[in-house]
């Protein structure tokens, strides 16, 4: 354990103002306070946070960050309060340490939502001051470093995890590249003890078999950079088995196939000698194709800039070179701490580096709960990146898989909310078109555009995956309650009841939702029936009404059903079919496709079709047509029917369904151009076409067609069997 002079020396050693009497009191306080605690490896408990305050001294931090260190686990794990703490501290170590504790004390269901509650609060925490993130690099670090002393196997390899799927990339995001590599190690070393046995195996063969090769290729590379009149320090260096083992998964090569497994480091003493030591090098070694990266030009979101080049260098040996200036090599192993100047008032995380934080603020503010933040922030993390500009020269880094949308949350989630079409290098393009490393893209948007659902299936951001998630929470919400109010006025009118939210609200309990609008939203959304509310609201209903009617349809009767034994699809249909004549249907006016209401893929209904409505379960209502033959399906399941109408309203206003047909097509050139020639003459736009039979006369397919309604249907229909080239045209049915 380090001792207390130890300590102080060793930050005064970098920082000769450091506050000595401060971090004194906050050595003895801590020792007081933990005590005869101790830790699974027997030592006393003390000695994790004075290594802690240890591992921040040699990232070289202040004083605050030291005396966080010293007492990040008092709070927690002994009787001091944040209170205490800023009365002898000083209000800023106070919130360090508040930033950085663990949340033990809460109640939470599983390891899973603890590790995402706590990291809710560490990204809340340092938004508004970084220290708190390596504070708590720090404590994971020793923590790592230690973990092979705890007995359970299955604790120490959740700890691996979430060190693995967590900290190392927010280490990696903040720079720090020695604090990640070891964390990656450490947590490689539990989570698959086999593969990086073997790496290191191979590394130390390799390390025997070139003991003197090393030096050798160092000397070569100095002698050939002062031979170009440069003067560089040259080190050599191997990857660190996690390093190595993820390159072999991720490229699917072999160990010895890997062409950086060493690593030599070119330090020169300006930016211009960079690229002269780079010209030097490139002039005397083949160069490998593809493995040039210039991080100078265009640096990491972590600020990290250097030159990488691959070469068949000395004694042929085929290495990577990494080129920088000391300052450079100082960011690159330290990161933010490199850098961070500590004003009065605590440190800003405005700067252009910090993109990534206010990223995982604005996921926080869109993620309805912890688990969905978790799964966002770990794709916001996970990515190699690539580099896009706006029209005006703005850089955006971007996951590897990314599209023009989530581009365009990058710049702005209002963009992102509406966004029509993009144009990549100058071309219109999908919007799920992948971009490239270098593309220029240009959002171009619509205030009428609304995030569209299928966006989710192609985004890669977590950005841009919070957003859309969100949007369609709030506009599916709007529809339920939009869809359940209207079941619930039809079924208390037709008992001759009026729905009051007066009444709604005095039942609410009884179905466990904390609002009135909760529960209109759950019998939107198929949770609750509407004659359940219903029963609720007017307890002496309970006896089921032998005449037609109540909340839902009953599409036969109970006596019929009991004499028939059976009931079927085409009998629930025709009762449906009587109850659309006599009116009373539930519009379906203004709900949106994919939200409360499903068009069923099965029978694909068009405006102008005859239809009923079945709830689904916590997905609201699917139409179909009224003679679907799916329908039997549900024909046991008479509380399940609505009557639902398109109504005159909402025919005559012009939108985009699908229709399918069932077409047979001579096997003879050109028959397909007048198939769908004939189609877009009548201002159907084919979306989907599958070949299901083909001979050598004459193919069958299937034709997805968009149209306004069954009657632009009916036309299209009518012109494709006038033309010669088609033998048989019919709507398709299930």
């Amino acid at each position: 354990m380090i001792r207390q002079f130890e300590l102080v020396e060793r930050v005064q050693s970098y920082d000769p103002d450091a506050d000595e009497d401060m971090l004194n009191r906050a050595y003895v306080y801590g020792l007081k306070k933990h005590g005869t605690q101790m830790r699974a490896s027997g030592d006393p408990y003390f000695s994790h946070p004075v290594e802690v305050a240890g591992i921040l001294a040699e990232m070289k931090l202040d004083t605050a960050s030291i005396v966080t260190g010293l007492l990040h686990d008092t709070i927690e794990d002994t009787d001091a309060t944040r209170e205490e703490i800023a009365g002898l501290f000083g209000e800023s170590v106070a919130r360090l340490v508040d930033g950085v504790t663990k949340l033990s004390r809460l109640e939470v269901q599983s390891e899973s939502t603890k590790e995402a509650e706590n990291l809710r609060k560490l990204v809340l925490a340092m938004s508004s001051d970084i220290r708190v993130l390596l504070v708590k690099l720090a404590d994971r670090l020793h923590n790592m470093r230690t973990l092979h002393h705890i007995k359970d196997p299955a604790r120490r390899r959740r700890i691996a995890l979430e060190t693995m799927d967590l900290y190392a990339p927010l280490a990696s995001r903040i720079g720090m590249e020695r604090v990640k590599r070891e964390l990656e190690d450490l947590a490689f070393a539990e989570l698959n003890p086999d593969g990086r046995a073997s790496v290191a195996a191979r590394q130390g063969y390799l390390r025997e078999r070139g003991e003197r090769l090393v030096p050798e290729i160092e000397a070569e590379l100095v002698r050939t950079l002062k031979e170009g009149g440069l003067g560089a320090q040259v080190s050599g260096r191997e990857k660190s088995p996690y390093s190595i083992w993820r390159k072999m998964q991720t490229k699917n090569v072999s160990f010895e196939q890997l062409s950086d497994i060493m690593a030599f480091r070119v330090i020169v003493a300006d930016l211009a000698q960079c690229y002269q030591a780079l010209g030097l090098l490139h002039a005397r070694y083949q160069v490998i194709p593809g493995r040039f990266k210039d991080y100078i030009s265009v640096p990491k979101p972590n600020g990290y800039r250097s030159l990488h080049t691959g070469v068949l260098g000395p004694l042929g040996q085929r290495i990577e070179i990494q080129i920088r200036t000391d300052e450079m090599q100082d960011q690159a192993e330290r990161g933010v701490a490199a850098h961070w100047i500590y004003k009065e008032g605590g440190p800003s995380t405005d700067a252009p580096q910090y993109a990534w934080l206010r990223s995982l603020i604005d996921i926080l503010d869109k993620a309805p709960n912890a688990e969905e933040f978790l799964e966002h922030t770990k794709l916001e993390m996970f990515h190699d990146q690539v580099f896009c500009f706006s029209p005006k020269g703005k850089l955006i880094a971007l996951p590897r898989g990314a599209t023009p949308i989530d581009f365009a949350y990058a710049v702005h989630s209002q963009i992102g909310d509406t966004c029509v079409g993009a144009k990549i290098n100058g071309r219109m393009l999908p919007l799920r078109t992948q971009l490239a490393n270098g593309d220029q893209v240009e959002i171009v948007t619509s205030k009428a555009q609304t995030p569209s659902p299928t966006w989710e299936r192609f985004v890669v951001t977590g950005k841009a995956k919070a957003a859309i998630r969100r949007f369609i929470r709030t506009r599916q919400r709007e529809q339920y309650i939009q869809l359940g109010r209207s079941l619930l006025d039809k079924a208390f009118h037709e008992q001759g009841y009026e729905l009051t939210d007066k009444g709604l609200d005095g039942v609410r309990a009884n179905f466990k939702q904390a609002t009135t609008d909760d529960l209109i939203a759950a019998v939107g959304a198929g949770l609750v029936t509407a004659r359940e509310v219903l029963i609720a609201v007017y307890p002496a209903l309970k006896q089921p009404s032998r005449k037609e009617g109540g909340a839902d349809v009953v599409p036969i009767s109970r006596a019929r059903s009991k004499a028939a034994g059976k009931t079927t699809g085409k009998a629930a249909a025709d009762n449906v079919r009587a109850r659309n004549e006599s009116g009373g249907q539930i519009a379906i006016r203004g709900l949106i496709p994919g939200m409360a209401v499903h068009f069923a893929r099965c029978c694909h209904p068009l405006p102008g079709d005859r239809i009923v409505g079945i709830i689904t379960t916590g997905k609201g209502v699917t139409i179909h047509t009224i003679d679907c033959a799916t329908l039997e399906s549900f024909s046991e399941s008479p509380e399940r029917w609505i009557d639902v109408g398109w109504d005159s309203v909402s025919e005559g206003v012009p939108g985009i369904y699908t229709g399918r047909l069932k077409v047979t097509v001579a096997n003879q050139p050109g028959s397909l151009s007048k198939l769908s020639t004939v189609i877009a003459r009548h201002e159907g736009n084919i979306s989907n076409l599958r070949i299901v039979n083909r001979s050598m006369d004459f193919f069958d397919m299937v034709i997805d067609v968009e149209v306004s309604d069954v009657k632009h249907l009916a036309n299209i229909t009518a012109a494709l069997r006038a033309t010669p080239a088609i033998n048989a045209v019919e709507r398709a049915r299930n």
